[in-house]
C-alpha cells in the first residue's frame, strides 16, 4: 500500500504506511533536533535528552516505560544523529496503540526529574569514556571536527564531559522550549497498522501543541583540516574526508555510487587494492554521509604504523583514478548493490517507519520507491567520474589519524597528490 501523510493543522506530520501480511508494526516519533540544533554551550543536551525521555514522565516512572512496552513482547530504544532525534518501539500489530502512548507520553511529558538527572549524567559520561577507548568510533567524530571546525556540524554528538557534567534540568528544559515544536515532529508507522488509528492517536497526542515557528541551524561549511593523536595502539587508525552532496542535491546518487564502488564491499577499488592485492589492513571501507546542506565522504582504514603512509597514498592513488578510470561495470555493481539495499531493508518495518519519517523531513512527502529507483538507475559512468574529477580537483579535505601515526604524511601533501 502506498504511505499516506497527513498534516495537522499546527505542523505535525502523521505518516503511515500499511504492509500486509505482517503481524508487527514499528512506531516512532522523529523530532529535527539533533547536534547540529545545539549552540556551543549546549553541545551534548540533545543526546543527554534522549536519554531523560527513559528516565520518567509524570505518568509513568523509568521501570514502568520498560514494562509497558516489554510486558507485550515489544523493543524501545531512541537515538541522536546530528539532524535527528528519533524515539521509536518495535511491538505487535494489537499493541501499536500503547506504543504510540509511551512513545507520545515520553517526548511530551519527561519529569526531569534531579536525581535521575544526576544517574543518567553519570551514565553518559561512561558513554564518552567508553568512545574515547574505541580508537574506530572516536576517529569519525575528530573527522568530522577536522571537516567542520568550529561550527555545530563539526561538534560531538555526545559533547564533552565538561559539558555534560553542567547540564541542568533548566537546559534540558530549555531545548525542548526552543526545538520540540510541532512543525519539528514526524510521527511514523509502518507495518501492521491501522493508519485511521494512528492518525487518531497523533492527533490526541499531538494536535493540542500550539504552533510556533522553527528555529533554522547554523549553515553547515566544509572547511577542511586535520587532527592527529599519536597513542601507542596497536593500530593506526586513518580516517579521510571530502565535501559530498547534500542529500537534497541532484548529484546524490552519484555521490552513492561512487562511494560504494569506491569502497562499499569485498569488490570494491579500495578493498581490492589496498587489502586483498597488498595485505595493508584488514579493514577499509568508503561511505558517503549527507546532511541538508553538505555532505561527507568518509574513508576509513586501520593498519600498521610501518605501514600507514604507503596506505594513504595508495588510497589518493585510488581516488585519483576512480576519476578517469572507473569501469561502467563498476558502477553497474554500485548501483545493484545500492538498490538491493533499499529493498532489503524495506521489508523490515523498521526501516520502512525510519525511511517514511526521512524522506517526510527532507523532501516533505514519501517517494514512492519506483521513483527511488528510476534516480539510481540514471545516474550514469559519467556523472560519476565527473563527481570523482570535482572532488579530485577541489584541494580540500579532511583528515583523522589516531595511534602510531607519527610517520603519516600531512593532510596538505596528500591533497596535493590527489590534486596532480
Amino acid at each position: 500500500m502506498s504511505p499516506g501523510l497527513v498534516t495537522l493543522p499546527n505542523g505535525v506530520r502523521v505518516v503511515t504506511e500499511a504492509m500486509p501480511g505482517l503481524h508487527s508494526a514499528s512506531v516512532g516519533i522523529w523530532i529535527a533536533a539533533g547536534g547540529r540544533h545545539e549552540r556551543p554551550e549546549q553541545n551534548g543536551i540533545a543526546h543527554f535528552l534522549e536519554h531523560m525521555a527513559f528516565k520518567g514522565t509524570h505518568r509513568r516512572n523509568a521501570l514502568q516505560i520498560a514494562e509497558a512496552i516489554e510486558d507485550v513482547g515489544g523493543y524501545i530504544n531512541a537515538y541522536t544523529s546530528r539532524e535527528m532525534t528519533a524515539y521509536y518501539a518495535r511491538v505487535l500489530e494489537d499493541d501499536v496503540s500503547l506504543a504510540l502512548d509511551v512513545l507520545s507520553d515520553i517526548v511530551l511529558n519527561p519529569a526531569f526529574d534531579p536525581h535521575e538527572i544526576e544517574v543518567e549524567r553519570h551514565v553518559i559520561l561512561q558513554e564518552i569514556g567508553q568512545a574515547l577507548d574505541t580508537p574506530d568510533d572516536i576517529i569519525f567524530d575528530w573527522l568530522q571536527e577536522a571537516a567542520y571546525p568550529d561550527q555545530a556540524m563539526g561538534r560531538t554528538i555526545l559533547g564533552p564531559a565538561a559539558r555534560v557534567e553542567g547540564f541542568g534540568r533548566g537546559d534540558l528544559e530549555g531545548f525542548v522550549a526552543e526545538h520540540y515544536r510541532p512543525e519539528t515532529i514526524i510521527v511514523a508507522a509502518a507495518g501492521a497498522i491501522d493508519a485511521d488509528a494512528v492518525l487518531k492517536a497523533a492527533e490526541a497526542a499531538f494536535g493540542g501543541l500550539p504552533p510556533a515557528p522553527t528555529l533554522q541551524p547554523e549553515p553547515a561549511a566544509f572547511r577542511g583540516g586535520e587532527r592527529r593523536v599519536v597513542k601507542d595502539l596497536e593500530q593506526a587508525h586513518v580516517a579521510l574526508g571530502f565535501e559530498m552532496p547534500g542529500y537534497r542535491a541532484p548529484e546524490i546518487y552519484a555521490a552513492q555510487i561512487y562511494a560504494t564502488a569506491l569502497g562499499g564491499g569485498m569488490s570494491s577499488r579500495l578493498f581490492q587494492e589496498v587489502r586483498e592485492k597488498r595485505g595493508l589492513c584488514y579493514t577499509i571501507f568508503a561511505q558517503a554521509g549527507a546532511y541538508a546542506d553538505s555532505g561527507l565522504l568518509t574513508i576509513y582504514a586501520g593498519t600498521s604504523g610501518e605501514e600507514i603512509g604507503e596506505l594513504a597514498e595508495l588510497t589518493i592513488d585510488e581516488l585519483r583514478r576512480a576519476a578517469d578510470e572507473m569501469s561502467a561495470g563498476e558502477v553497474e555493481r554500485a548501483r545493484a548493490q545500492i538498490k538491493a539495499g533499499l529493498l532489503m531493508g524495506l521489508e523490515s518495518p523498521s526501516n520502512r517507519a525510519e525511511r517514511l519519517a526521512r524522506m517526510v523531513a527532507i523532501w516533505g512527502r514519501v517517494p514512492e520507491i519506483a521513483e527511488t529507483i528510476e534516480r539510481i538507475d540514471a545516474v550514469s559512468r559519467d556523472d560519476v567520474r565527473k563527481l570523482a574529477a570535482a572532488m579530485a580537483a577541489g584541494g580540500k579535505g579532511a583528515l583523522a589519524l589516531y595511534g602510531q601515526v607519527d610517520g603519516a604524511p600531512e593532510l596538505a601533501s596528500l591533497a596535493g597528490r590527489l590534486a596532480a
